[in-house]
């Protein structure tokens, strides 16, 4: 009998959240912009926002807000988490993404999540009963680093007992990638987030999906 881990080029997937998972870049971008604006500052542009994503929310709003005094953020913060939980309860899934979880834990892969969000907000996505039990782990960019710091793609590599030849990161940032790399992970983008494919080729993921059809479909064939 063929033990299914010869056949698994990849023990552990860890996906981002935000653009990759959850379909809520268009809801992200504009908060920002409300938010800085709230307190101020410029409004940002839709790519400067969205070139944001992924990053710890303090670096974030940090970056894309150069005109907001430093003695602002806190305020700044609490803007953008006022804008988003007004519309939380809009957000859902791509489509195709339960079935994609489903047919990798099938496969025997552990998933897990590593996301720039805090652990209160990934906490409240993961109670939601079409969630429940589909990862194995998860680290937040609060309770270690914030991308590309390695540090909660080896902690989570050591939680799961593999190594970064067997760890496979996919997201749609290049801040997604750059952790991989940074970790010593191979990576996949997925272009349907917050960055444009086009500034994802110097971090050379083994695949840009277009879909989560087109993800599916190749980790099936490569995962």
């Amino acid at each position: 009998m063929t033990d299914s881990s010869s056949a698994r080029r990849f023990d552990l997937i860890a996906f981002d959240w935000d653009g990759t998972l959850y379909d809520s870049t268009s809801l992200i971008v504009r908060c920002i912009q409300a938010a800085v604006v709230d307190v101020g500052g410029a409004r940002p542009t839709d790519s400067d926002a969205a070139w944001v994503i992924g990053l710890g929310l303090g670096e974030a709003l940090a970056r894309v807000a150069p005109d907001v005094p430093r003695e602002k953020y806190q305020e700044l913060g609490a803007r953008y988490r006022h804008h988003y939980m007004r519309h939380h309860d809009d957000l859902v899934l791509f489509d195709g993404v339960l079935p994609l979880l489903d047919m990798l834990r099938g496969r025997g892969h552990k998933l897990a999540v590593a996301t720039g969000k805090s652990r209160a907000g990934l906490n409240a996505a993961l109670a939601t009963t079409a969630l429940q039990g589909r990862f194995d782990g998860s680290r937040t960019a609060d309770e270690t680093f914030g991308k590309p710091h390695p540090r909660m793609l080896l902690e989570l590599m050591e939680e799961q007992g593999t190594t970064p030849q067997r760890t496979l990161m996919i997201g749609d940032t290049t801040h997604d990638l750059q952790l991989a790399r940074n970790a010593g992970c191979a990576s996949v983008a997925v272009s349907y987030g917050a960055h444009e494919s086009d500034t994802f080729g110097e971090l050379n993921p083994l695949f840009v999906a277009n879909s989560v059809a087109g993800l599916q479909a190749w980790l099936l064939e490569n995962g």
